[in-house]
């Protein structure tokens, strides 16, 4: 009975139009259509099913068919399919547009809560609609691939349902920001945003992913997601070539750099000598940078580097000649190694110091 009276709010003159348009075989008016669509979109704004109301209103046609006689009846199927379309097309314009409202205060909300905007009590109460609770402490993963993603793609799409499917009771928000996946999750939880940065490396296709610390309260997000974004940064300058970084692993650049000047210095003072090298210092570094990744294995390194064995310990000598710093040294290496960083991380020799 609640479901039938319910309906009634949504069919007023819908059984007068239909006897309307059977008493002389005509198509519905264009105030009769806009009338049901109006009341389709009054409908979805109430949240009710259109498949419900749908039925309702094949309920509501068979009590006309009773009255009608002859001609009149069997031209109600033809008005029928007419006010039912119109009905749907005013119930699912309400439904596109609320979801369009919906994505817009998300991705309003989103852009807030990642940049530190807004007043932190109204952050917070906003962010309980999309299942944060920001008095907790979160992490943030950052996941880049070779082309840019977004909400609704294939792959935001994936990575989503997998994780519903394995963490459905979880407080998790999936999300994109300038081409990259970003999931945001409970401090405490490492698992979720170890699993997300599974799937996300291989819905990227080789793509990588980097994890912030867990950073408690609103301005927490913000703190881990600028965390996970300088460390996607630092992998492309050094190069980091791991899949998934943690940025409580990567510390140590942050402190090399600080002092911006001092470290200006050490490269100059250092590496300034490898400039005199056939071919510039590039090279030279860059045979630095694989000796060292590798553990400083020669062997490794030349294979790294296409060298021969010859070439690669030839290579190594001539550093030591030009800097008299022997990278085989451990003494030697730290200076040597710390100032190689300091180059990738200022962009020398390719920008002045």
């Amino acid at each position: 009975m609640a479901d039938r009276d319910t309906a009634e709010a949504y069919l007023e003159g819908y059984a007068q139009i239909l006897a309307g348009a059977c008493a002389t075989g005509r198509r519905l008016t264009r105030d009769e259509l806009a009338a049901l669509r109006a009341q389709g979109e009054r409908a979805a704004e109430a949240g009710l099913g259109l498949r419900f109301l749908v039925r309702a209103h094949l309920s509501a046609a068979q009590d006309v068919r009773a009255s009608l006689r002859g001609a009149g009846a069997d031209h109600l199927l033809a008005a029928v399919e007419q006010a039912v379309d119109a009905f749907a097309e005013g119930h699912e314009r309400a439904q596109r547009l609320a979801i369009r409202q919906q994505e817009a205060a998300r991705r309003e909300f989103i852009d807030d809560l990642l940049h530190g905007r807004s007043d932190a009590g109204r952050l917070a109460e906003r962010a309980e609609r999309f299942g944060l609770l920001l008095s907790h402490a979160h992490a943030v993963a950052v996941a880049q691939g070779t082309e840019p993603y977004e909400d609704g793609y294939a792959v935001t799409r994936g990575i989503e349902a997998s994780l519903a499917a394995r963490f459905a009771n979880r407080r998790i928000l999936l999300t994109t920001k300038n081409g990259r996946l970003i999931c945001i999750a409970p401090g405490d939880e490492a698992d979720v945003l170890g699993f997300f940065a599974k799937q996300a490396y291989a819905a990227t296709d080789g793509g990588q992913v980097a994890i912030g610390r867990p950073h408690p309260g609103v301005g927490g997000v913000v703190h881990s997601y600028e965390e996970a974004l300088n460390a996607l940064d630092l992998a492309a300058r050094l190069p980091l070539e791991a899949p998934v970084l943690h940025a409580a692993d990567l510390l140590v650049y942050p402190v090399l750099t600080r002092d911006r000047q001092a470290m200006a210095d050490l490269v100059r003072s250092v590496l300034g000598p490898l400039q005199q090298a056939r071919g510039g210092a590039q090279p030279l570094i860059d045979t630095l940078n694989a000796y060292f990744h590798t553990g400083c294995v020669a062997a490794e390194a030349a294979r790294r580097l296409s060298l021969s064995a010859r070439a690669m310990t030839y290579r190594l000598e001539r550093i030591r000649l030009l800097t008299g710093a022997d990278p085989g040294d451990p003494g030697d290496r730290y200076t040597l190694q710390t100032a190689v960083v300091g180059a990738r991380l200022l962009d020398w020799p390719d920008q002045p110091l």
